[in-house]
């Protein structure tokens, strides 16, 4: 009983504070809440849940593809698109610091028996020269060179918006040679509020496109992923071997679909609030924006080692009620969402200049 009272407390003391670690750390609004709680629901599994049919069905026609297919986490949909645009000993090719690469423990591997290429980019930018002599020759001794991996947004560039006439030339290049092009588009829709494309046109160059409803979309739970008729229905069999076939799952289908019906737009408040955050790390002395700029709404910032370590920092921070991850010995992480207000960012504005007046290590 007294270690639950403790759970209990810490979880209380973390939704008091200014929680800047991700966009995932977003709670269901009481209008979603309000949506799953009178979901209509069946049995997934065999096909007949129609909150989720409905979820799919808006999924495919805004992203201009035949059908979708909806997923636990986004590791999932990248997973099997992977799976089933290669076959074992086959290689993609993707950019060195992408989240499928990095952040999914090398599944493509362990589970399809996938090589991934890695190409070092700009902030998770890749141009089309730099593909150019990586398509390997028919040649027994080597891996088959069958899909290219591109994200947008870019999580380690700082979400940073693949130029969309890069995407254009990257994806027909593939396509003239034979290759299959999926995208991450974990944070498509930041893409798609901050630029003059949408959905449609984004998604329009690749085979197979996956999102995530549980990051800026704010939704509890879940993915995406659209593509050929063909090629999703294949998915459903190996979303099965995966362990993500779910029966009820209408009940979180409506969060996403909520999501999907009234948070895109909105999206532009986060990226204004990175936006004031940026300015406010600029006129702090011994911090510094990592990039030259903020795209959309994460911001990366160095701290000087006068004021200590980015862990030190993110302590001090935590002490002051503000949550910020160190993502290396000088970095810091910060994630603008819809659980944040622009008073809360100017808050976070206000403690970083005073911390960065005190000793951290005192």
């Amino acid at each position: 009983m007294e270690k639950w009272l403790l759970v209990t407390y810490l979880v209380g003391m973390i939704e008091m504070m200014i929680d800047l670690r991700s966009d995932t750390v977003t709670q269901p609004t009481d209008a979603m809440q309000a949506a799953m709680a009178g979901a209509e629901l069946g049995d997934d599994v065999f096909g007949d849940d129609p909150t989720v049919q409905r979820l799919e069905q808006a999924t495919a026609d805004l992203l201009g593809k035949e059908a979708a297919i909806f997923m636990p986490s986004g590791t999932m949909t990248n997973q099997i698109a992977v799976r089933i645009h290669c076959q074992p000993g086959d290689e993609f090719l993707c950019e060195t610091t992408c989240h499928i690469y990095n952040m999914e423990q090398g599944a493509f591997a362990q589970l399809s028996g996938v090589v991934g290429r890695p190409i070092d980019g700009e902030l998770g930018i890749l141009d089309v020269a730099q593909l150019k002599s990586l398509v390997r020759p028919d040649d027994v001794h080597q891996v088959r060179t069958k899909l290219v991996l591109l994200e947008n947004t870019h999580n380690r560039g700082g979400g940073k918006i693949f130029p969309y006439a890069s995407v254009v030339e990257i994806c027909d290049w593939a396509h003239q040679c034979g290759l299959k092009t999926h995208l991450d588009g974990a944070r498509l829709f930041n893409a798609v509020v901050a630029s003059e494309n949408d959905a449609a046109e984004w998604s329009s160059h690749f085979d197979t496109v996956s999102i995530c409803f549980s990051k800026g979309l704010g939704a509890p739970v879940g993915s995406a992923l659209a593509g050929p008729a063909d090629a999703i229905l294949e998915a459903r069999r190996h979303r099965k071997a995966f362990g993500g076939g779910m029966r009820q799952a209408g009940v979180i289908a409506a969060g996403a679909l909520y999501a999907l019906e009234n948070n895109i737009e909105r999206l532009s408040d986060d990226h204004a609030n990175a936006q004031i955050l940026a300015q406010a790390v600029n006129a702090v002395e011994g911090l510094s924006l990592r990039d030259a700029g903020v795209d959309t709404n994460i911001v990366f910032f160095l701290v000087d080692p006068a004021l200590g370590t980015a862990a030190e920092f993110s302590a001090a921070l935590r002490r002051e009620g503000i949550l910020i991850n160190a993502s290396a010995p000088d970095t810091l992480r910060a994630v603008t969402h819809l659980g944040l207000s622009a008073s809360d960012v100017q808050q976070v504005a206000a403690v970083l200049s005073q911390l960065a007046g005190t000793s951290l290590s005192a």
